[in-house]
């Protein structure tokens, strides 16, 4: 069952085009989720979606339910917002209680829905206080609270875990995917951060500028994105970009990057039927190439500027005099600035985009 579905959405503020022709749908119990960087209309989809700002054009449907006029109060949906927006007077009961009693809930079932939310988070202790002397973590399951205890049909989360810091936020996506599988909500989540996005989601929508580039499976936007955009945002680090261009001699085919070239005779009959030109761009990730201290078959001679040593991995930072490019190696490879390793680019994990279209075409 589909549980929201968004056709032709778009949304302007003055001449400021925010959304631009959006589609995409969320199906029942999905943890669908909207990555992009500042600006990219996360949070305006969000905030259409809710209600909250009346889009120019397109249709919202909640469960077969064309909402386009209805009300917010009347869509059925939560959503969290990026500050939590928590009323500092009150305690956590009483935080968690105020919906149900806007709604004229049954004293009786407030308490129990109330008991039944907080068991869920883990949060029982704190009913009797006020969110001054929660920590971020906690307050954060109460913004949580707050929206699980209305039971409405689709949570709508809006970055809920940029404010909190590098730990918590780790221990806050365990917790988060956790009550999504376990209750079985239907989730659409915002976030800037890919790792969020790639650790949580079903389903990814890619964006920016207002624009949708890709909606896939994580591994399927990692392992086959669509452009250029696509292919430099899912990753970490992100992945190497250089120009090239297709040079033909004598029956073969190569990637000619003027510093170095790459044999792609294989692979020449569909390049030449999906580019608009011979201007290319190679990309590779960083973790598809590997290092060697002597040179090796089709491997060509770089320089160390720099290493960054991340405990599990090192990333290496290279040059082939005026081309720029990472390599991630073991943190038993032990190198310094200025000496000279040899790189060898994993055939099976190149990517070949046009440069004038930035489609990846291979």
């Amino acid at each position: 069952m589909v549980a929201i579905k968004i056709e032709n959405l778009s949304k302007s503020f003055g001449e400021l085009e925010a959304l631009t022709k959006l589609n995409f749908d969320v199906k029942d119990k999905e943890f669908f989720c909207l990555l992009g960087r500042p600006g990219a209309g996360k949070t305006t989809t969000l905030r259409v979606i809710a209600g909250l700002e009346k889009q120019n054009d397109g249709n919202i449907y909640i469960r077969d339910r064309l909402v386009n006029d209805v009300l917010p109060s009347d869509r059925d949906v939560a959503m969290i917002f990026q500050n939590l927006a928590l009323y500092p007077a009150w305690t956590g009961f009483e935080n968690l209680a105020f919906t149900l009693k806007l709604h004229k809930v049954p004293p009786n079932e407030i308490n129990k829905r109330v008991k039944e939310v907080a068991n869920t988070l883990r949060i029982n202790h704190l009913l009797d206080r006020r969110p001054a002397t929660f920590s971020g973590g906690e307050r954060q399951r109460l913004a949580i609270g707050r929206a699980l205890v209305r039971r409405p049909q689709v949570f709508l989360m809006d970055e809920p875990l940029s404010n909190l810091d590098a730990l918590l936020r780790l221990d806050m996506r365990v917790e988060l995917k956790r009550l999504q599988t376990e209750l079985g909500q239907t989730i659409i989540y915002s976030t800037p951060d890919q790792l969020e996005a790639m650790s949580m989601a079903d389903r990814i929508a890619i964006m920016r500028e207002g624009k949708i580039h890709q909606i896939s499976d994580p591994d399927t936007a990692y392992d086959r994105p669509n452009d250029k955009f696509v292919a430099e945002f899912i990753g970490s680090p992100s992945m190497n970009f250089i120009n090239c261009s297709l040079l033909e001699k004598n029956d073969n085919a190569f990637l000619d990057a003027g510093e170095f070239q790459l044999d792609v005779t294989k692979l020449r009959e569909t390049l030449k039927k999906e580019v608009t030109s011979s201007e290319l761009i190679m990309g590779i990730r960083p973790e598809h190439i590997n290092i060697h201290r002597k040179k090796v078959s089709e491997s060509f001679e770089t320089t160390v500027i720099m290493q960054e040593p991340l405990g599990s991995e090192t990333i290496l930072h290279l040059r082939r005099k005026q081309i720029l490019f990472k390599a991630i190696v073991p943190p038993t490879f032990e190198s310094k600035f200025g000496e000279k390793v040899w790189a060898e680019i994993s055939r099976e994990k190149l990517y070949i985009l046009d440069r004038k279209t930035e489609k990846v075409v291979i």
